[in-house]
């Protein structure tokens, strides 16, 4: 069992070790679609990932060019989740070597948490169908501490008493929203090139930026060794 006094890696969800981009656009497209707009589609859809649900909801909306007053908005993010979790895992798929990433970390010692700014419900439900959740000691979505990215609280809610204190802990990420929430947190943040991110994540300076989940063990054992020998 992975040692907690070790240290803990925390994973973003969408877009870090899951595509989830299609069955984000679908339930989408068929909240659109009862409203009587036009889709925004899976690429469409990619550009609005990272802020949760509710802003998802409200941007795809605003693409079609309908604004909804705070309680209409309401009933229409219901609306989507009810969609969502009939089809969590229709299309969505680990990104390659997700599995043997989160395997390869527990033998090593690791524990290792989700933070995601999906609802804990639906981001158990997807990690439950893909075979990923065992790996897990943690699952935090924006509804689980009452507080989302990037706001440092959630990630740091996420860790033991006094882990980032003292150098124990990475973030891997893949938008501008885990990079500003690792920065706020004051732990380092590993960028994933392949997710959902808005700009250029090299713009943003992250630890260090990756092209694949092959490469995240090697970087968590660079970074938070590093940083416990600099905190002495």
């Amino acid at each position: 069992m992975p040692d907690a006094a070790r240290g803990t890696v925390v994973f973003d969800l969408d877009g870090t070790l899951v595509d989830s981009a299609p069955d984000l656009a679908d339930a989408l497209d068929a909240l659109l679609a009862e409203r009587g707009l036009a889709p925004v589609g899976s690429d469409g859809a990619r550009r609005l990932i990272g802020h949760g649900i509710a802003e998802l909801v409200r941007a795809g909306l605003d693409l079609r060019g309908e604004v909804l007053p705070p309680d209409e908005l309401e009933v229409a993010v219901k609306r989507f989740i009810k969609l969502y979790t009939t089809h969590l895992s229709r299309k969505s798929q680990p990104y390659p070597g997700a599995a043997e990433t989160l395997t390869q970390l527990r033998l090593a010692g690791w524990r290792l948490v989700v933070c995601t700014n999906k609802l804990e419900a639906s981001a158990r439900g997807l990690l439950d169908d893909l075979g990923l959740l065992p790996a897990f000691a943690l699952v935090a979505g924006p509804d689980t501490f009452g507080v989302a990215k990037p706001d440092p609280a959630h990630l740091l809610r996420c860790l033991p008493e006094g882990t980032a204190a003292r150098g124990q802990a990475v973030l891997v990420g893949d938008s501008e929203v885990d990079v500003s929430c690792a920065r706020a947190a004051g732990i380092p943040v590993i960028a994933a090139s392949w997710g959902y991110a808005r700009r250029p994540l090299a713009e943003l300076k992250p630890d260090a930026l990756i092209s694949s989940l092959a490469e995240v063990s090697f970087e968590v054992e660079r970074l938070i060794g590093s940083r416990m020998r600099r905190l002495g």
